[in-house]
């Protein structure tokens, strides 16, 4: 079991309880402590198992042998994602420094712009059209019973 332990125990200090859960059940449980306060908390869950001391005599070194083993590829898992993260975030800024830089130098070697003359048309020698006045089917009619009196009509 503590052969198991060890490439863990390089890394970290690990804590082992054990415990009396019935007659015949035992509690064991492997807690890695956190190697940094900065380190991923996932680094330091707990692993426990349960069983009779004879399946714990039995399975538990192989089964801590796995555990460490995860941990350590999660270990690496999670540095090569910072690193992979952090070299993104990296070549994220320098192509925003680039793109400014080079929006800055089109700028200063754009050249300024002419003012251009406003121009107004000339007036024309002919006149257009001249506007056309319609009549309506309604001038002239009454529209009301006051209108009507006016012009002497009966409704």
């Amino acid at each position: 079991m503590f052969t198991e332990l060890m490439p863990l125990l390089a890394e970290r200090t690990v804590l082992i309880t054990v415990a009396r859960e019935s007659d015949t059940i035992v509690r064991a449980t492997a807690i890695p402590k956190r190697a940094s306060e900065g380190e991923n908390a996932a680094l330091s869950t707990p692993l426990s198992f349960v069983g009779t001391p004879e399946e714990l005599d039995r399975d538990f070194a192989k089964e801590l042998a796995a555990y460490v083993d995860m941990h350590r590829q999660l270990g690496s898992t999670l540095a090569q994602a910072k690193a992979t993260m952090e070299a993104a975030a990296k070549a994220a800024q320098e192509e925003a420094k680039r793109k400014a830089e080079e929006k800055r130098k089109a700028k200063s070697s754009a050249p300024t712009p002419t003012p251009a003359v406003a121009t107004q048309p000339a007036p024309s020698a002919c006149p257009g059209p001249a506007p056309v006045t319609t009549s309506s089917l309604f001038d002239g009619v009454p529209t009301g019973p006051a209108e009507s009196q006016q012009r002497g009509l009966r409704l």
